[in-house]
């Protein structure tokens, strides 16, 4: 091993991992299917990750993986597969520890979050070096970062979650000097898109680049309504696992190709892991 080599890979081992951090205060909305379809596009990269579930009770992610290890093992295969983890600590504390702990051994730290407010969510958020919220694309869910007019559809004033995001990024000021972390970047993604009426689709839109204008997020495509997720969930599979889903269909090969698209929009930071092939097969 060259010596560039080596200062590279240490280098690579100080760095602090990126956390990436899917949070809003709805259930439904996609957080877990979209966090684990994430971290394994992340795996199959090359990247490290961990996934940490911040729900003890529903374990939605980590039963994912949990079904995708059972799947390898009766198959006998192989598959780039995430690490993961349930936070069950009680204190805010011992969550940040557990960061602190989790990242030493992993280029990305995906953090899983119930659809709720509890102190656990919050120093989530605050911590979040990507911030990830799904959202429906209906204005039920719009009504979690914005609350609109009823008659022009026109943004009135910030809701709930965005001022929790909003107050998160004025206390994390601090810590993008003292850690030397990046700005947190906000990204809202829209899934569930296919089965909305075309002119409530261009209100939402319409509100979103207003709020977006105003509160500092990005917005982008996620994953629409797709069966084929539902049915993912007892095998642990997702749609990157190729040789073992059989015959695709369009809409399949459509959904994968969403999935490249989502990954690649969240501008992730490279690690030495993945460079120079951010890109997925």
């Amino acid at each position: 091993m060259s010596d560039e080599t080596s200062d590279r890979n240490a280098a690579a081992a100080d760095r602090p991992a990126h956390r990436i951090v899917f949070a809003n205060e709805k259930g439904g909305t996609g957080k877990s299917t979209t966090a684990v379809h994430v971290a394994v596009a992340l795996a199959y990269l090359g990247a490290r990750v961990t996934i940490l579930d911040l729900d003890p009770r529903q374990r939605t992610s980590f039963r994912y993986m949990e079904n995708r290890v059972r799947t390898m093992e009766l198959r006998g295969l192989t598959l780039p597969t995430p690490a993961c983890r349930v936070f069950t600590g009680d204190s805010v504390e011992k969550l940040l520890r557990t960061f602190a702990r989790i990242e030493r051994d992993c280029d990305y730290l995906i953090v899983d979050n119930p659809g709720r407010d509890d102190p656990f969510v919050r120093a989530a958020v605050e911590n979040a070096d990507t911030l990830v919220t799904p959202l429906n694309d209906s204005f039920v869910d719009f009504d979690l970062i914005g609350q609109v007019d009823g008659e022009t559809f026109k943004v009135r004033k910030l809701s709930f979650f965005a001022e929790l995001v909003w107050e998160a990024r004025m206390r994390r000021s601090r810590a993008t000097i003292e850690q030397q972390r990046p700005e947190m970047d906000w990204i809202v993604v829209r899934n569930r898109t296919g089965h909305v009426e075309a002119r409530n689709r261009a209100r939402i839109e319409k509100a979103l680049a207003e709020m977006s204008r105003r509160v500092g997020f990005r917005v982008t495509r996620g994953l629409s309504e797709r069966v084929i997720y539902r049915e993912l969930f007892p095998s642990g599979l997702t749609l990157l696992d190729k040789g073992q889903l059989g015959e695709l269909g369009t809409s399949h090969l459509v959904a994968r190709q969403e999935l490249r698209a989502l990954v690649k929009m969240l501008n992730l930071p490279e690690r030495e892991s993945l460079a120079p092939r951010l890109e997925l097969a």
